[in-house]
């Protein structure tokens, strides 16, 4: 009897794990990704807003992408753009500008933020402070940057990240 029943157990087994295969990759397919919003208080009266977002470039490679909104009380806001990439893959360039093209092909640049070398080489951040007002909310953007070894990171922002940026920008 043990013997009938455990080929049985093991194909249904194979067909689960198949099945969940599947519907993995279906989820991953068609649910858009999703940012997240987070407060954090840096230091008495001192907020920081953040969007943040896992995005692939052309080759594939993963990169968070964090805009931060800093409140000061006195000072003016403050946004930057945070690129980090996995460590040891892709090497920042400082100082650099960052480019970002809108939909209708506009090109804005944003300052470097490290002119003198991050705290890791995986890590770029811009200041977006000026741009960001100029970006068109409800379209995509792609920002560019180069980095070492000749190549350049190429990130499509989706138009729900733009929105939420503009939210973030304006709301908060």
């Amino acid at each position: 009897m043990k013997s009938f029943i455990e080929p049985i157990v093991s194909q249904l087994r194979g067909f689960a794990g198949l099945l969940l295969f599947f519907l993995l990759c279906q989820i991953s397919v068609t649910q858009p990704a999703l940012a997240v919003l987070r407060q954090h208080q840096d230091e008495p009266g001192i907020m920081r807003y953040h969007s943040q977002e896992s995005l692939r470039d052309q080759s594939g490679n993963a990169w968070q992408v964090i805009l931060f909104k800093q409140i000061t009380p006195g000072k003016p806001i403050l946004f930057n753009l945070r690129l980090v990439g996995f460590p040891g893959k892709l090497e920042f360039i400082h100082p650099q500008r960052l480019e970002l093209t809108t939909a209708s092909g506009q090109i804005l640049t944003a300052a470097d933020v490290y002119p003198q070398g991050a705290p890791a080489s995986n890590v770029g951040q811009y200041n977006v402070s000026d741009v960001l007002a100029q970006l068109p909310g409800n379209h995509s953007l792609t920002l560019a940057v180069p980095l070492k070894g000749e190549q350049t990171l190429s990130l499509k922002i989706p138009k729900s990240l733009a929105t939420e940026w503009q939210w973030l920008a304006d709301e908060l």
